[in-house]
C-alpha cells in the first residue's frame, strides 16, 4: 500500500503487527492499549498511555487478533476484545476522516462538487481525490487521481456530505498540507477495513 504524502517521521517509524509478524510503517497499523479493566481499546490518535500493541488495518487480521487471543500476547497480559471492536474502529476512523476534511474545508484546503474538483485537478491544486463509495462509477470515472497524489473511496456520499454541511457529496478534493497528511493516514486505515482499493478507482491517471 502506498503512503504518499506522509511526513518523514511517520514514514520511517515502524511497528510490528502482532498478527502477521511483519514490521511496517505505523501509518498502516492501528495501535491498541489495554484498559485498567483488561479490555482492548483502539488508540486511533496514538496518544493513550500504556503499552501499545499494533495490528495492520485489515478486517481479517483484526478478526484473527480477537479470535485467537493475539491481543493478550501483544499486551503481555490477559485482555478481552469487546464484540463491537471492529465497529468501534471503523466508526472512529470514519469520524476522524470527516472531521479532518471539515477542518480542511474551513481552511480553504478542500472543495466539493464535480466542477470545482475537476478545476482543482486540472490546475494541479489537488493532492487527494475523495469520491463516495456509493456514487456513480461512470461519474467518478470522469475524474482522475492527482499525479503523485492519492485517491480514496472509503466514505459514503452522506459521510462526505457531513464535512461540507450537505446531505450528500460525491466528489471532493484536498490541497497539500498538514491536514491532508493526517487525512491520508486515517483514510488509508479506513480503506483497509472497508476493503476499498485506493489509487485505482478514478478513471485515469
Amino acid at each position: 500500500m502506498t503512503r504518499g504524502g506522509l511526513t518523514k517521521d511517520r514514514e520511517t517509524s515502524e511497528r510490528r503487527c502482532i498478527v502477521t509478524g511483519e514490521v511496517q510503517p505505523r501509518a498502516g497499523l492501528i495501535r491498541f492499549v489495554a484498559s485498567p479493566e483488561g479490555e482492548v481499546v483502539p488508540d486511533l490518535a496514538e496518544k493513550l498511555p500504556g503499552r501499545g500493541f499494533w495490528v495492520i488495518s485489515d478486517r481479517a487480521a483484526l478478526d484473527k487478533a480477537a479470535g485467537k487471543g493475539l491481543f493478550s500476547r501483544g499486551a503481555k497480559a490477559q485482555v478481552k476484545a469487546p464484540p463491537e471492536l471492529l465497529a468501534m474502529i471503523e466508526a472512529g476512523l470514519a469520524r476522524r476522516v470527516t472531521d479532518t476534511l471539515s477542518l480542511a474545508r474551513k481552511a480553504g484546503l478542500a472543495v466539493a462538487g464535480f466542477e470545482k474538483v475537476k478545476d482543482w485537478l486540472a490546475n494541479g491544486k489537488a493532492k487527494v481525490l475523495l469520491q463516495a463509495s456509493d456514487g456513480s462509477e461512470r461519474g467518478k470515472g470522469k475524474l482522475w487521481t492527482p499525479p503523485g497524489g492519492r485517491w480514496f473511496g472509503c466514505l459514503t456520499a452522506s459521510e462526505l456530505g457531513l464535512s461540507f454541511g450537505r446531505d450528500h457529496v460525491i466528489h471532493s478534493a484536498l490541497a497539500p498540507g498538514g491536514l491532508t497528511d493526517k487525512l491520508i493516514r486515517d483514510a488509508s486505515r479506513l480503506n483497509g477495513l472497508r476493503g476499498h482499493d485506493g489509487d485505482v478507482s478514478a478513471g485515469k491517471e
